[in-house]
């Protein structure tokens, strides 16, 4: 085998020991929490019987321990199990028993337009952080680089939901170009679904432009005093062609981490987003289980969150040993 293929395989090794762990630390928490769905169900004056039967018909009489296997071996399956309030909710309309809402058929749509909010934002984001990050670096110390330096510090430091309101107040409010909420629903055209995504993703542009343009032009920077970059320039080349075709492609390791650990947090950090557009997308759907103490629900996010931030930083250190020659052969 060779050495690539060897450093990849414990890459991936290394990730799913990482998700084992994490899926223990996630089961753990959420079965911490304070409280007990089925009293919460059945109010305070529920009898002792009829709370021990709901915690027997969800399973919530067994030990931890034998829930957490279950729990991973339906997971392993692609069965995540059944919604808690899905099922509570299907008996006091008279469903039959047993019928439930999976917990797949509630994620599923929501994971979809969190994807599709995520997508939007990282083809705004990236591309326009390279290009600010690369002008940055070519005119470092001008006007322009202390520009954007002040309008990335700014935008770092400012909370999400406060870039979001001034937004909302600039773009809908002010001056209605955009709707504020993000009304999302199955048989949307592409144009609408994009009109009504636009204004949280332009929110999350602000908040992820800043990290990866400065990380570009860290990099570039670093790179501009290295020898082959004085021979380039020497030889008479371009400012802009040393940096596009000598500078970038060697800064592409710290380029591509902190553009996947990016998009990572446009799928897992997007849930004060998504609450503040009232956006139908799976931050949403884990801040309402959250409420409603529906279990498998919230499991079920908190472990695609962490696959999802496991999976995008596993690709940015393959990529990154891919892209360097230094570590596709390490001595």
């Amino acid at each position: 085998m060779g050495s690539v293929a060897r450093i990849i395989l414990q890459r991936l090794v290394l990730g799913l020991l990482t998700l084992l762990v994490v899926s223990i630390v996630i089961f753990t928490a959420v079965n911490m929490l304070p409280g007990d769905f089925a009293q919460a169900i059945l109010g305070q004056g529920a009898t002792p019987e009829a709370v021990d039967a709901i915690r027997k018909d969800l399973g919530l009489d067994q030990p931890l321990v034998v829930r957490y296997f279950d729990w991973l071996a339906g997971a392993l399956r692609g069965d995540m199990g059944s919604s808690f309030a899905q099922a509570n909710f299907a008996s006091f309309v008279g469903a039959e028993a047993g019928e439930r809402v999976t917990v797949l058929d509630q994620i599923a749509p929501r994971f979809s337009n969190t994807m599709f909010l995520a997508t939007v934002t990282a083809a705004i984001a990236v591309p326009i952080s390279l290009f600010l990050g690369v002008l940055a670096a070519l005119y470092r110390n001008s006007v322009f680089d202390r520009a954007a330096n002040i309008f990335t510090l700014t935008s770092i430091s400012s909370p999400e939901f406060f870039l979001a309101y001034i937004l909302i107040l600039f773009l809908a409010v002010l001056n209605p170009v955009l709707p504020s909420l993000s009304n999302i629903f199955e048989g949307m055209t592409f144009a609408d679904r994009l009109e009504k995504t636009l204004l949280p993703a332009l929110t999350l542009t602000l908040v992820v432009t800043a990290h990866m343009m400065r990380m570009t032009r860290a990099a570039i920077i670093n790179l501009l005093a290295s020898p082959y970059i004085e021979m380039a320039r020497l030889k008479g080349i371009s400012p802009m062609r040393v940096i596009v075709r000598h500078a970038l492609p060697n800064a592409l390791a710290p380029i591509i981490n902190v553009v996947a650990l990016n998009l990572a947090y446009l799928i897992t950090g997007v849930v004060v987003i998504e609450v503040v557009f009232v956006y139908p997308g799976i931050g949403q759907l884990f801040v309402d289980s959250v409420k409603i103490r529906d279990i498998p629900v919230v499991q079920a996010c908190c472990l695609i969150f962490a696959a999802a931030y496991i999976l995008l930083n596993l690709m940015a250190d393959i990529l990154s040993i891919l892209s360097n020659p230094r570590l596709r052969h390490p001595k």
